[in-house]
């Protein structure tokens, strides 16, 4: 039987990769959080051969809670203590090579095996933290903190829900682009840029509610979003295949 997350495809920008997926995982009560900043207040962070994507002449900048649980590689199952894990990332939007997708600042995680093998195979910015995440009655309590020594610090506490029914996000809405993306940009030791391809399901957005007492994650690339009124959106549970990061030419 195919992946589930390969029940739809038509949605796609660009076809499927043809090799094989390695990784399967399933996100859960995810928040998005959406800032809108002015495009040089994001551009200096990025690698060289990425473009910063924008809509409407602004940028986004995006702090996003979830669950991440039965995560495994190909030909595996999940495994007990590994493979289930609240996650926090920092994330904007950006384009290569016609393809968009998702720049990752920081990801935070607290299964210590995920953070390592995620830098040594995806070449991403993850990060060891303590975390709580509670869901009931339909409300999430997350709460992170980095521990990650050397790196910078990144709090957040919070809690956050959905709002009302799933909504489809329509091509060329502002939604649509936050969220319908298929692919991450990563960079090596060397400052070479990678693409790592994804595919799920469209979103099943909902608009969401939350109610955050602390968040500086922010802070690790000098933005302040303290005083700011967010965009949010939940979704309740997605699941996504991931392919082995490859060198953009």
């Amino acid at each position: 039987m195919p992946h589930p997350a390969l029940v739809a495809t038509d949605h796609r920008p660009y076809p499927l990769p043809t090799r094989p997926w390695v990784l399967s995982m399933r996100w859960l009560d995810l928040l998005f959080m959406h800032w809108a900043l002015p495009p040089e207040s994001l551009r200096p962070y990025l690698p060289e051969g990425l473009k910063l994507d924008v809509y409407e002449e602004q940028a986004y900048l995006g702090v996003v809670p979830f669950m991440m649980r039965d995560v495994y590689p190909r030909c595996t199952r999940p495994v007990p203590g590994l493979s289930h894990f609240p996650e926090l990332n920092l994330r904007t939007y950006v384009t290569a090579g016609g393809k968009p997708g998702v720049w990752f600042f920081s990801l935070d995680a607290v299964n210590r095996v995920a953070v390592r093998l995620a830098r040594a195979g995806f070449e991403l910015p993850y990060y060891d933290a303590a975390m709580k995440y509670e869901c009931s009655d339909g409300t999430v309590r997350f709460e992170s903190r980095r521990t990650h020594r050397g790196a910078a610090r990144a709090t957040f506490v919070g809690r956050y829900g959905a709002a009302s029914d799933i909504v489809k996000a329509e091509p060329g809405s502002l939604e649509h682009f936050l969220t319908e993306r298929y692919c991450l940009y990563s960079a090596d030791s060397a400052g070479r840029l990678l693409r790592g391809e994804i595919h799920h399901a469209p979103w099943p957005l909902q608009p969401a509610w939350a109610e955050v007492s602390v968040n500086h994650v922010a802070d690790q690339i000098g933005v302040s979003l303290s005083n700011e009124t967010p965009l949010l959106h939940f979704a309740a549970s997605l699941d996504v295949i991931a392919w082995w990061p490859e060198r953009v030419a």
